[in-house]
């Protein structure tokens, strides 16, 4: 019902238009009107122009109905992304970038008034200062609004306090922003499955952002003609629904999108630095794009190798030898954490657990490698 009234007023409008348009080419027109009617009697001329206002007035409340419906579709469109994006601007910012608006527009119309009766460029010269006054009131109250009420805040909120405690009381705060700064989450690292165990420990905190265009490509994947491909996207998905249940940090689905990008590592990297958000990823090439871009990376594959036991050369390992190596005499076994170790002249050892002495360590950005010999005093024992 909404609907088609405002559909009736579009065609209204544009009516309206129509007839102002048409009533102000009378000039034009009149003079056609004279030469074809005047012979009829003034009262043929007069029923000729209102004829001409009444039909271009009909027409354009007919194009105005037509485009009615292409119009509200744009606008509901529009007011959706207006949605998307105030629903994710901090109160703070959003009242102080209202205000700073307001004092643009303010200052705008007080230096307009100086150039309303320059001839031709005018008015334009108003529209143009008030554009210009009122996005710059927007944009630095936005970014200094916040910080000038917390530094009011600090300043006199505590006046009864000693300078300690307000200290205290900012650093305290400083800590809680950083730590509850949101973690946007990529699809490499969701189908990963180490996010969900790391969540379960308790050493990250939320809330982690899932953008609504990972999702749709984790559904892609999952509907790929490819078996891995789509286990893979299944397991993604699984592993977000698990995670939700879990409920040990906050997951938050974000609808932001950006139509004129394709990719979705280009939108995420868009999306980190418009919102400020710290972009977790275990993709190597997505990892150094993003931090050339300022974008503040969490690589759970760096944080892997960080945690891994820390071994020196000459340390003695107590490991099972699972196969042979690639070389002569060479065996092959791996620690707890899967990080391969190349066992020299452990082949007679393969099914057996031997002592075994570290004597380099290779560290490169795919990971460590260990390699190591076996003890000559020791025959090999079994399991």
């Amino acid at each position: 019902m909404i609907y088609r009234i405002l559909r009736y007023v579009i065609a209204i409008l544009v009516g309206t238009a129509a007839y102002v348009g048409m009533d102000s080419l009378a000039p034009i027109i009149d003079p056609y009107l004279v030469s074809q009617f005047e012979s009829f009697g003034d009262m043929s001329l007069t029923i000729a122009r209102i004829a001409v206002l009444i039909f271009g007035t009909l027409l354009g409340v007919i194009i105005g109905y037509l485009i009615s419906s292409f119009i509200l579709k744009q606008g509901l469109v529009i007011s959706k992304r207006l949605e998307r994006i105030l629903t994710h601007i901090p109160n703070q910012e959003l009242i102080a970038g209202t205000i700073g608006l307001l004092f643009g527009l303010i200052i705008a119309n007080l230096i307009g008034v100086a150039f309303h009766e320059v001839p031709i460029i005018g008015p334009y010269i108003h529209i143009i200062l008030s554009a210009i006054f009122g996005y710059s009131g927007l944009k630095l109250m936005a970014r200094k609004g916040p910080e000038m009420y917390n530094n009011y805040v600090q300043q006199w909120g505590g006046a009864g306090t000693k300078k300690t405690s307000r200290f205290k009381m900012l650093s305290t705060h400083k800590s809680d922003k950083a730590s509850s700064t949101p973690k946007l989450l990529d699809t490499s690292v969701i189908i990963d499955g180490r996010i969900k165990e790391l969540c379960n420990t308790g050493f990250i905190e939320g809330p982690l952002m899932v953008p609504l265009f990972v999702l749709n490509e984790l559904q892609i994947i999952s509907d790929s003609a490819d078996a891995t491909k789509r286990n893979r996207g299944r397991r993604g998905l699984d592993i977000l629904k698990e995670m939700q249940d879990a409920n040990k940090v906050a997951i938050e689905v974000v609808e932001d999108d950006y139509d004129d990008l394709t990719e979705v590592d280009s939108k995420l990297m868009r999306l980190a630095l418009d919102k400020q958000w710290k972009l977790m990823t275990n993709d190597f090439n997505l990892n150094k794009v993003a931090r050339v871009q300022g974008i503040e990376v969490l690589n759970l594959n760096e944080l892997a190798n960080v945690l891994k036991p820390a071994l020196i050369a000459g340390e003695w390992i107590r490991v099972q030898i699972m196969k042979e190596g690639k070389e002569v005499h060479q065996g092959v076994a791996y620690l707890d954490d899967g990080t391969m170790i190349v066992v020299e002249d452990g082949k007679p050892y393969v099914g057996q657990t031997v002592e075994v002495m570290v004597t380099s360590i290779l560290q490169t950005s795919a990971g460590r490698m260990i390699f190591a010999r076996v003890d000559g005093g020791q025959n090999g024992q079994g399991n």
